[in-house]
């Protein structure tokens, strides 16, 4: 009867490691049909020149996922990303036109904002004790987004030195190194959500917060950090964008959280918390991207587009719902 039990319990395990690798596998098969149909609707789409734009264009997504990646994984959300990403550009060009700050501090500044207002998230969460971080994050994007409108007073700021617009405009042969950062971010948050105990204690909090508090886990420390991290991954993001239009506007980022919300909900992430790969949110990236350029290509208005991704979200959400319905059943 023991060894029965047993075979039972390792059968139960092995079906759910094989469908969490289907689920993964479909969403990159998702991906690859999704560039078979707009290669046969535009033969524009598989162009060196065009690939290489949507490789840039998904890098500003992709960077902010991590982060949102990060709150999601610990059921929360970070609505503040889009806002937190215009007010640390605005500050940094402030910094390096109007006061003609080092061009490498005021990196360094941009990030330290960042990171700072996402740490600010973190302290309305665990020290104010506000009821969800939808309420905190809606705050900061809220007050984040009438503060870039007063620092330079709604003008915006252009023309900057080349080691800030680097990551946004440079390439190596034709890839954008926007596209390579994101790579080597995306390998350092692997090995540091697998291979390290801070990772592992994200998926805890996100699986069960009380749990984690009786286990010894320091639950507020977490939460902090993980809103303060995304706050940089927004900052940097900031940073690859203004390099890549060469201005810090006080309406940037607008909306870029529902794209970071997407990419990581399609990529296999719940709502609930404590479920999802970061690699596969790079795919659900690849998926916006592709989708929202293969859309413009086909001449489709950008009303639609959007339309297109808000019903991407909807669909991706329904299945992670009937997911969990099934995971209760069992």
């Amino acid at each position: 009867m023991e060894n029965t039990g047993v075979h039972e319990n390792k059968n139960e395990v092995l079906g759910a490691n094989i469908k969490k690798h289907v689920y993964s596998l479909g969403v990159l098969i998702s991906l690859i049909l999704l560039c078979i149909v707009m290669t046969f609707l535009s033969p524009r789409f598989l162009s060196i020149t065009n690939l290489m734009n949507v490789a840039g264009q998904a890098a500003i997504n992709s960077i902010i996922s991590i982060g949102m990646f990060l709150a999601i994984m610990t059921s929360g959300i970070d609505l503040s990303v889009g806002s937190v990403l215009a007010l640390s550009t605005m500050f940094m060009g402030l910094f390096a036109k109007t006061y003609n700050m080092n061009p490498f501090l005021a990196l360094l500044s941009c990030l330290a904002i960042g990171t700072f207002l996402g740490l600010l998230n973190g302290f309305m969460l665990t020290k104010l004790r506000l009821p969800h971080p939808f309420i905190s994050t809606m705050g900061m994007k809220q007050m984040a987004r009438a503060l870039c409108l007063v620092v330079t007073a709604t003008l915006p700021v252009y023309q900057f030195k080349k080691p800030i617009v680097f990551l946004g405009n440079a390439n190596i042969g034709p890839m954008p190194v926007s596209f390579v950062l994101v790579a080597a971010l995306y390998v350092i948050m692997f090995f540091f959500l697998t291979r390290t105990r801070t990772g592992r204690y994200i998926y805890a909090v996100g699986g069960n917060k009380e749990a984690s508090r009786l286990s010894g886990i320091n639950v507020d420390y977490i939460l902090n950090l993980v809103y303060a991290m995304s706050g940089f991954f927004a900052a940097l993001a900031g940073i690859v964008l203004v390099g890549r239009v060469d201005t810090a506007y006080p309406l940037a980022g607008v909306d870029y959280e529902t794209d970071a919300i997407a990419a990581v909900i399609i990529g296999g992430a719940s709502f609930f918390g404590g479920v999802g790969k970061i690699g596969n949110t790079i795919v659900g990236v690849l998926i916006i991207a592709v989708l929202r350029n293969g859309l413009n290509l086909l001449g489709v208005p950008s009303a639609w587009q959007t339309f297109a991704v808000g019903a991407v979200i909807i669909v991706a959400v329904y299945i992670d719902v009937l997911r969990q319905r099934v995971m209760k059943q069992k």
